[in-house]
């Protein structure tokens, strides 16, 4: 617990001085809320404002999947390049200890972000944090993705190469898949998709039996990336 505690001190410091990762928390709420404001103007086609809140909770999407990964992944290959995570490593720490130490900075920032979301969506009730709660669990299976690409890589810049097409295509595969069903049947397991499914199902009025199934899919993406990222900590770790 003390060292989960430390690498959140250190983690929490550094993101507050960093103002080129505070901006992603802001930036896709922002698009979206302008998004929201254009939705409300008189005289627009019916057809546009009628799937104005698809795009809004799209933005979310993208937030989840392509805003977050390249942060983790830059995180960790920064404690690589200063040779922190060998000492970490040489002193005990476990992957899971360092993990959440390294990602509750940017997973309760994540949680405001949501909120700021919902509240544009204009999500009322139970539908509001069932979208809050599916908002979260994207952002822990993208959380882990980052931190296994990071943990897999030397430094910074490898770290910028890795995760950006990985947050391309987790990020906007979903906007893909509404216009494409071979795309739609490929990313079915991925949780991006699946957070997609579960605004959508809210968007054309509330939770349906198949949200949950969503959620599965989404947590059982976290599971599996949480084994890789345990599997490349203990191997790689004390290797770079």
């Amino acid at each position: 617990m003390r060292s989960i505690k430390a690498i959140f001190k250190k983690q929490l410091k550094d993101t507050l001085k960093n103002p080129a990762v505070l901006i992603q928390f802001i930036i896709f709420p922002l698009i979206a809320f302008l998004m929201n404001m254009v939705m409300n103007i008189d005289g627009l086609p019916e057809e546009m404002v009628a799937n104005m809140p698809n795009m809004v909770t799209m933005q979310a999407t993208i937030f989840a999947g392509m805003g977050l990964i390249p942060i983790v992944a830059g995180i960790i290959a920064e404690d690589i390049e200063r040779k922190s995570l060998r000492f970490l490593m040489m002193a005990g720490v476990k992957p899971s200890a360092y993990l959440i130490g390294v990602s509750g900075v940017i997973f309760i920032v994540s949680f405001f972000t949501s909120v700021a979301f919902g509240f544009i969506s204009e999500f009322n009730g139970q539908d509001f944090w069932v979208f809050v709660g599916a908002m979260m669990s994207g952002v822990a299976a993208s959380i882990v993705l980052g931190a296994t690409i990071g943990i897999l890589t030397k430094n910074q810049q490898a770290a910028t190469a890795l995760s950006m097409p990985a947050a391309i295509i987790f990020g906007f595969g979903p906007m893909m898949a509404q216009f494409n069903e071979t795309i739609a049947r490929a990313l079915h397991i991925v949780y991006t998709q699946q957070l997609n499914v579960v605004t959508g199902y809210l968007t054309i009025g509330g939770a349906e039996t198949g949200l949950w199934q969503s959620f599965a899919i989404i947590w059982a993406n976290v599971v599996v990336l949480a084994a890789l990222f345990a599997i490349a900590y203990k191997k790689k770790g004390l290797r770079n």
